[in-house]
């Protein structure tokens, strides 16, 4: 292959300015990457103006048309060609960037869609009638009036008619409004009081996608009913509130319990003054505190929100205003890590409910008998008793006692152990988890409550016991350091032994005793005892290359935890053990004491309680 050489120019080449309409595209390609960018575009705008209700209309995955109309303050005739010029906007007070309270501040959308697309806009104000414009690939129209009430009605059809090629990396038409849906549903989050509509009007179709009335009653109430209504109907009863302030910040929301937990990130919700943001900080701070309770292929479910004044947020990072940068990144990610895990401990021993309900809907799938066949058919005779379709045949060897019941021998458990209780004992199991009633296939143990059966995977339970004493003792005694028979010494370049050496207190904490030797080098003298002999190196360019990406390093206590959680493990009742009443009794009480022992350490559930009622239903009692 022949690469041809950057050619010399000969010539002198003349600057000169775009013109508007190409401007418009270029900014449109930042503004504008999917249909789903725009449909974002235009309810923000709604938003901003003031709307109690939002209609969006989708027609082809957005391609072909969308339509957004809200009951806002609308625009004046006056202001309307305005609005649709660059860098117009009535949301900026003055010149400071880092004091927005709104979500378009840019003036950027209206035009960038203009200049791909068929734009229409019908706006009537508050105290003037109402006008209509239009621009078709950048070329506007003049101002019209028309019949309209109050609020606006924005058109766009033939999305990125005027840049075909853009069209190329379109999706199909409903991955296109499936994305659109979830932009929907996640400004829907953040605005409980606002009604949202989002309709396919596609092939003459009329299908409702989505929607969400306004909700009434205190803000807290109202949240809670709309994200139930838009994330999950079980998510907020499987989740722990949050509620935590540091400094000039102050968090709040849901936290999911870990084995309510997802394969994907679509369950994670973050806001930031009511802004829908994908910020890489907080979704690390996230991912750290459910680190110590999920697999790597797991994902938790949240709805968080995170207020603080607009001087310590910039979201002036990219045209999407999708990315922010904090003043303080650091306080932050502290808030969200210690306010979640704090929020996990309270929960202490609880499990997502609706383990219970997969396990019961697993049995149901093979018991398709309806609930008639679970009942005598009994018909009333002419004597007015009842005669019993039902008959029951004794063979010689069944034997019957003084009442004329079925006897039958003691039942025979080889794989089993049940407990032998006093009738006092039986009827007091009104701890969280029950009293222990058995052992079955000597792993499981069955519990009984007051109104419900409790199934706990005892070596699943004591990992979790056995790994939080540890690291409690680790937190209390420090991390034991050995030290180096011969110092290793790392050369790097002078800024990241610097780095590091800022790092030094908070890597002593966590074992590592490191020094600067010379200019381009640090050495390390001691090390955690729990590494054993381990590439001291490598450990210390991955620390290098998260405190680069990150401001800090989780690499060397990640490290420690799992071999902590290791050692839990090949330290825990194993399974195929047997336990007598008192050893499972113990295990359940400690379980009720210890934070975060709904789940082992790998994520997995340590027990599962089943709810009486939804038993005698299985069997068809009810």
């Amino acid at each position: 292959m022949i690469v041809e050489k950057h050619k010399i120019r000969h010539d002198q080449p003349v600057i000169k300015q775009l013109d508007e309409t190409a401007i418009n595209r270029i900014a449109a390609g930042e503004v504008v990457e999917r249909p789903s960018s725009a449909v974002k575009e235009l309810i923000e705008n709604s938003i901003d103006a003031g709307a109690k209700s939002v209609s969006i209309d989708i027609a082809d995955g957005g391609k072909t048309l969308i339509r957004v109309i809200d009951d806002g303050c609308g625009m004046t005739p006056t202001d309307l060609p305005l609005a649709v010029s660059r860098h117009a906007t009535s949301k900026l007070s003055s010149d400071d960037l880092f004091d927005i309270s709104t979500f378009g501040f840019r003036g950027e959308a209206l035009p960038s869609l203009g200049a791909v697309s068929r734009l229409n806009i019908k706006t009537k104000g508050i105290k003037t009638e109402g006008a209509e414009l239009t621009i078709e690939a950048g070329l506007t129209s003049k101002v019209k009036p028309t019949a309209l009430n109050r609020g606006s009605v924005i058109e766009l059809r033939d999305l990125f008619y005027a840049t075909p090629a853009r069209l190329k990396f379109l999706r199909t038409d409903r991955t296109e409004l499936q994305e659109i849906n979830k932009i929907v549903k996640s400004v829907a989050i953040a605005y409980p009081y606002i009604s949202f509509k989002l309709r396919d009007i596609s092939d003459t179709r009329d299908r409702i996608i989505f929607s969400a009335i306004a909700e009434s009653g205190n803000l807290d109430d109202a949240l809670r009913k709309r994200i139930s209504k838009v994330v999950d109907s079980s998510f907020v009863e499987n989740s722990c509130a949050i509620i935590a302030e540091r400094e000039h910040f102050r968090l709040s929301g849901f936290a999911a319990l870990p084995t309510f937990s997802r394969g994907s990130t679509n369950l994670q919700h973050i806001y930031i003054n009511q802004r829908p943001v994908k910020d890489k900080i907080l979704i690390g701070a996230i991912k750290a505190a459910y680190s110590d309770f999920l697999a790597k292929d797991r994902y938790p479910a949240v709805v968080l929100f995170l207020e603080c004044a607009p001087h310590l947020v910039d979201v002036n990072v990219h045209p999407s205003k999708l990315e922010v940068r904090f003043r303080e990144p650091g306080t932050v990610r502290g808030l969200v890590i210690s306010a979640i895990r704090h929020a996990l401990a309270e929960a202490g021993h609880r499990a997502s409910s609706t383990l219970a309900d997969s396990a019961l809907g697993a049995m149901s799938m093979n018991s398709a008998v309806p609930n008639s066949m679970y009942q005598m058919n009994n018909k009333k005779n002419r004597s007015g008793g009842f005669s019993s379709d039902v008959v029951i045949k004794k063979s010689e060897t069944d034997q019957t006692d003084s009442f004329g019941t079925l006897g039958f021998g003691e039942l025979e458990t080889p794989s089993s152990s049940i407990a032998n209780e006093s009738k006092d004992e039986r009827l007091s199991p009104k701890f969280p988890l029950g009293a222990a009633r058995g052992q079955v296939h000597e792993n499981y143990i069955i519990a009984q409550t007051e109104d419900s059966v409790v199934i706990v995977d005892q070596h699943a339970a004591h990992e979790r016991l056995v790994y939080e004493k540890l690291k409690k003792e680790m937190e209390n005694n420090g991390v034991k350091r050995q030290v180096l028979l011969i110092p290793e010494v790392i050369e790097m370049s002078n800024p990241d032994v610097e780095r590091l050496i800022v790092e030094k207190d908070q890597l002593l904490n966590s074992g590592l005793a490191i020094e600067a030797f010379g200019e381009n080098a640090i050495i390390v003298h001691e090390t955690p005892v729990l590494l054993g002999d381990f590439d001291v190196k490598s450990i210390i360019l991955d620390i290098l290359d998260e405190l680069s990406n990150d401001g800090e390093s989780k690499k060397l206590e990640e490290e420690l935890t799992s071999i902590l959680s290791r050692k839990a493990c090949h330290g825990s009742i194993r399974s195929g053990r047997r336990l007598n009443q008192e050893e499972m009794n113990a295990l359940l009480r400690e379980m009720e004491i210890t934070p975060y022992s709904g789940q082992c350490n790998h994520g997995r559930p340590t027990y599962i309680e089943l709810k009486l009622s939804d038993i005698e239903r299985l069997f068809g009692r009810t």
